[in-house]
């Protein structure tokens, strides 16, 4: 019979597969021996005969291996049968991926039916099928099994001999990860065996530069991306259990803003003690306009104000979400309720954030991978828990610091938000931000390298000043340079309005030698503030957080301070030292020293001079009964925070009629 088969054939049905050569055979035919006859198969050509020829071969061993390997009896015997597979694969002319899948396929499903196999037996196997990977990715169940074998035996000869070259060619040819993670899973594993060797980060420094090549050019594009992707998700990985385990994760901008983790109990109420006079109800009234009314409850001739937490800590966020300096009055009313969010991660945890986090310093130390890095990285894509880890961010601060040394701008832009309302590298490790761990140092070294190129805008200069006014002025305040420049512009532009604080920016501006000359070069060309400087100086002022005494001093030494009446030197690093300073200023009536290091001593120096001080915070400093009882002399005294202080309760009965007795006071304490 001729034409087109009507029943298939099974290709383990047939027993043998020839060529047709003899004399007057008929052109390009096949002959397939099966159990009862034969058939021919005729082709078109002898090209396409060929493959048919080979191609049945092919699927006729095949199918041998599997059943032989299928039920492996003596490995002896299995081990020499795979490297017969092997060479059958890497010998046939057949042009196919599937030709070398294939056998990586059947030794995927040996092991993974067979787990009893000795550490030698796996060595000698992935030896065996060594040469198909030079050309092919190992299947998902092929993965598994060699990172099983990194992290069981990292220091093998294997992984390095075998997986080096495996790996290369995942990270060069490697399209997307998304579809094959298992590939990264592997590449993961396998850098982190490399890190095991006694050379540790010198073995894996090697691997990179491998990777990059010995010229200036890495000429592989998809190396760099498909690291960057490796790395990401092993630090994603470090916190992966911490991150579960939490219920309320809190938001980035709550981390960037103190309040990371609410307590597992409700706060007491802060208490405000007030003596019944209608006078002082008026008058507290007037500077709380913007608060809800509280509640009173009479308690013989004391009254007990309950503050709403609530309207406070919305006070609080207004103030810290606009990176500025708390309000005097809000200091008074408002007490920490939050506690830090503690990072503490695994000893493996740790190894694999160090290793991966060395490689991202490592990508960044090359200048034709620096601009794709920094793009990569300009999105933030590290979880929340990882910015909040000071670890973490300490060690990336390599990276971002070399950002802001390209003076590229395809590189150092990067470091701002890739979109409006989204933080980027220059708020995170500015002053204020949730991973700045220095004076302001790699902060000024960004915004230096963004005003000289194409940043020197008004628009950056106002989200500077609506922003990071206060790290701006205590780096210039510190002889920076580039925050001087800053100030001036400021300046010059007219981006402050206020007069107050035009004041604080002159004045800040001639406590140094550079200062002083860059405005007096301003001023030649506006004379108008000369002008604003003659009619005397600020009446309020507000020091940046992390402000020393040297600061202080330096700052007040400069200028007029006569008519100053509110100072705040909230959260920064000030001591009873600064008092000295303080008494100098005769008109001044607010105070705020909230959670700063002023003690005993700098107290009972300000109650002998300040005679018109009228609103003290002292909440969360170190005072003790021996500095406070001092405070009795303070005749002008009518708002007084003692939150969080070592004041006892006798000390506190005591201080209250003494004070009681000269005019109604408002007190704030807790025990």
């Amino acid at each position: 019979p001729t034409g087109y088969m009507e029943n298939s054939i099974s290709y383990s049905a047939i027993e043998d597969v020839q060529l047709l050569s003899w004399e007057n055979a008929p052109k390009y035919c096949l002959q397939l021996t099966i159990p009862g006859g034969t058939v021919l198969l005729q082709a078109a050509n002898s090209y396409l005969r060929d493959q048919w020829f080979h191609s049945l071969q092919w699927k006729k061993k095949i199918y041998k291996y599997k059943k032989v390997l299928s039920n492996p009896s003596r490995w002896e015997v299995v081990l020499k049968e795979i490297r017969t597979l092997v060479d059958m694969a890497l010998t046939s002319p057949l042009q196919d991926d599937s030709i070398h899948q294939a056998p990586l396929e059947i030794v995927s499903k040996l092991l993974s039916e067979n787990n009893n196999l000795t550490t030698q037996d796996h060595e000698s196997i992935i030896v065996a099928i060594a040469p198909l990977l030079e050309n092919n990715h190992p299947p998902p169940d092929l993965c598994e099994f060699f990172c099983k074998h990194c992290r069981e035996r990292p220091r093998s000869m294997v992984v390095i001999e075998v997986f080096t070259p495996v790996v290369q060619r995942i990270l060069k040819h490697n399209m997307d990860f998304g579809k094959c993670p298992r590939l990264r899973l592997f590449t993961q594993e396998y850098i982190l065996a490399l890190n095991e060797l006694n050379a540790g980060m010198e073995v894996v420094k090697k691997f990179i530069h491998s990777m990059h090549g010995p010229t200036g050019q890495c000429p592989h594009p998809r190396v760099l991306p498909n690291l960057v992707a490796v790395c990401l998700a092993a630090i994603y990985s470090c916190y992966e259990e911490f991150i579960n385990s939490r219920d309320n994760s809190p938001s980035l901008k709550e981390i960037r803003n103190g309040c990371q983790q609410q307590c597992d109990r409700k706060p007491n109420l802060p208490l405000r003690l007030l003596h019944t006079s209608p006078d002082l109800v008026s008058q507290e009234a007037t500077l709380t306009e913007s608060r809800l009314k509280p509640v009173i409850v009479t308690s013989n001739e004391i009254h007990v104000e309950v503050e709403r937490n609530n309207t406070a800590n919305q006070k609080m966020t207004a103030n810290v979400g606009n990176d500025s300096e708390p309000n005097l009055i809000d200091c008074l009313m408002v007490s920490p309720t939050c506690s830090t969010m503690s990072i503490e991660l695994s000893a493996q945890a740790d190894r694999i954030l160090g290793c991966y986090v060395e490689i991202l310093k490592m990508l960044s130390d090359y200048d034709d991978w620096r601009p794709a890095l920094a793009s990569l990285l300009q999105p933030i894509p590290f979880p929340k828990e990882a910015l909040a880890h000071e670890k973490f961010t300490k060690e990336l601060k390599y990276v971002i610091q070399r950002f802001a040394e390209d003076p590229r701008q395809e590189v150092h832009s990067c470091l701002l938000s890739v979109r409006a309302g989204k933080d980027g590298w220059f708020q995170l490790y500015s002053p204020g931000g949730v991973a700045c761990d220095d004076d302001g140092e790699l902060f000024a070294s960004m915004v230096h390298i963004l005003m000289g190129s194409c940043y020197k805008t008004k628009k950056f200069l106002l989200s500077l000043a609506e922003n990071k006014l206060g790290p701006c002025m205590l780096l210039a305040l510190r002889g920076n340079q580039t925050m001087v420049e800053i100030l001036c512009l400021m300046l010059e532009y007219n981006i402050i309005d206020n007069n107050d604080t035009q004041l604080q920016i002159i004045s800040t501006l001639e406590s140094t030698d550079v200062g002083k000359r860059m405005y007096e070069q301003l001023c030649d060309r506006q004379r108008e503030l000369k002008e604003l400087q003659r009619k005397g100086g600020p009446t309020r002022l507000t020091l940046p957080s992390k402000s020393t005494d040297a600061d202080l001093a330096r700052l007040l030494s400069s200028g007029s301070f006569g008519n100053l009446e509110n100072l705040s030197l909230a959260f920064t690093n000030v001591t009873s030292a600064c008092a000295e300073h303080l008494i100098k200023l005769p008109s001044l009536k607010q105070l705020n020293l909230w959670s700063t290091q002023f003690g005993d001593a700098g107290l009972r120096l300000l109650s002998e001079h300040l005679t018109m001080l009228q609103v003290l915070n002292l909440c969360e400093t170190p005072v003790t009964d021996a500095g406070l009882l001092a405070l009795s002399s303070m005749k002008s005294l009518c708002s007084l925070n003692m939150n969080s202080t070592k004041l006892s309760a006798d000390t506190y009965e005591d201080l209250k009629v003494c004070i009681s007795e000269l005019r109604p006071l408002k007190m704030r304490s807790s025990w």
